[in-house]
């Protein structure tokens, strides 16, 4: 199996896409060393179509064919856990492969379960099994096996027969529509945009002290931008559990950052040292009112606990019913703000959602509905006169 090297072979090989209705692309990448990931493979193929295998390595190789068929609205883009293939390629040239098409979001919507595996499906579905021998490999490493390439194609081949398939279920059971609200946060360019004015939202857990969201925005901030920069993972920076530790004690100096068992010794004395307790001298002059403090951190579902509790149960025996993955028609945060508010907004709250399960809920917090358990130990939704 040849791998594409030249611009001119890339657009030969892409030119016998152009009359397809989708075709399947996935990536090989390495991050363990990086903030951004460095693409290593890409494989496409599409309907009567082998794998096309492009190595993006390749001295003087010119990707924007690549791009350009990511954004030819005349062609669905399908890949599987589509998030890091899409970051990768807005990272490229900020484009979105568009229209998108995500295998395992589709199974969720088709009873398939939650973060089903490719594997799963290409044997399910497409009657493959996937040797998974090369999975952990080097891709960065040339030249690659012929088992290698052989598993990196596997991924896209038996796409064809996945997407097929799941496509057809979906316009079968009138779920088509489900699958777009979901692919509308896969194509926003605001998932894929690591501000560093958000960085601390990753780690602000349960803080409930302005003070502490307060520094833990401007630590969290400038690690970020200094990982982006020197293009190296966050933890090669100042490890998580360092951030957390530097936002609720808000060291000043640099005997107090020192004493910090997560520092490392000597730490607080370098040029990053000082970058620190500059960024903690910048959250402590925050004016606390102005402290955007996290849903959670406000205390939502306190004194509802239980409410969320019936309605994770109530969550459930919809999906079972439905057929369809929990986390598709609602997250934990749904639940947390339909318990503390009737008009919470919320996608379980909306759209299809509220058909599915949304209304059940509000008739559940008001006490018009009532769930009970059968012999089996299944749930049973039951209307409650008024």
């Amino acid at each position: 199996m040849d791998l594409i090297t030249t611009t001119e072979a890339l657009e030969d090989a892409l030119d016998r896409l152009l009359d397809v209705p989708f075709c399947t692309v996935d990536t090989e990448f390495m991050r363990e060393t990086t903030y951004y990931s460095r693409l290593c493979l890409i494989q496409i193929a599409g309907p009567g179509i082998d794998a096309i295998m492009v190595d993006p390595l390749a001295p003087g190789l010119d990707l924007e064919p690549f791009l350009d068929l990511m954004e030819d609205e005349e062609i669905v883009k399908v890949f599987h856990s589509a998030r890091q293939d899409v970051e990768i390629i807005w990272n490229m040239g900020e484009c979105i492969p568009t229209p998108l098409f995500d295998t395992q979001v589709a199974a969720m919507v088709c009873g398939y379960g939650d973060s089903v595996s490719y594997e799963q499906l290409a044997n399910d579905l497409a009657k493959a099994r996937i040797d998974k021998s090369s999975r952990f490999t080097d891709w960065s490493r040339r030249p690659l096996s012929e088992a290698q390439l052989a598993y990196a194609a596997s991924d896209v081949t038996h796409l064809v027969t996945v997407y097929e398939k799941l496509k057809a279920e979906l316009e079968e059971t009138g779920r088509t529509a489900w699958l777009a609200d979901e692919m509308t946060v896969l194509t926003s360019p605001d998932t894929y945009r690591n501000d560093p004015a958000r960085a601390w939202m990753r780690l602000s857990g349960r803080m409930r002290k302005p003070k502490e969201i307060a520094v833990l925005m401007e630590v969290a901030a400038w690690r970020e931008k200094e990982a982006q920069t020197r293009d190296v993972p966050r933890g090669r920076i100042l490890k998580d559990e360092a951030v957390i530790d530097i936002a609720v004690s808000a060291p000043r100096s640099v005997e107090a950052l020192g004493r910090l068992r997560s520092i490392p010794n000597g730490f607080e004395r370098s040029r990053t040292g000082q970058d620190i307790l500059a960024a903690v001298e910048r959250g402590m002059e925050r004016d606390p009112a102005t402290v955007d403090m996290p849903e959670r951190s406000r205390g939502r579902s306190g004194g509802h606990g239980a409410v969320v509790e019936l309605l994770k149960v109530l969550l459930r025996a919809v999906a079972d019913r439905e057929k369809v993955a929990p986390k598709v028609i609602a997250s934990v945060d749904d639940l947390e703000a339909i318990a503390d508010s009737d008009t919470a907004d919320v996608p379980a709250l909306a759209g299809w959602r509220r058909d599915l399960f949304g209304q059940q809920a509000l008739a559940l917090k008001s006490g018009k509905l009532g769930l009970s358990i059968d012999r089996r130990g299944s749930v049973i939704v039951t209307s409650i006169p008024e």
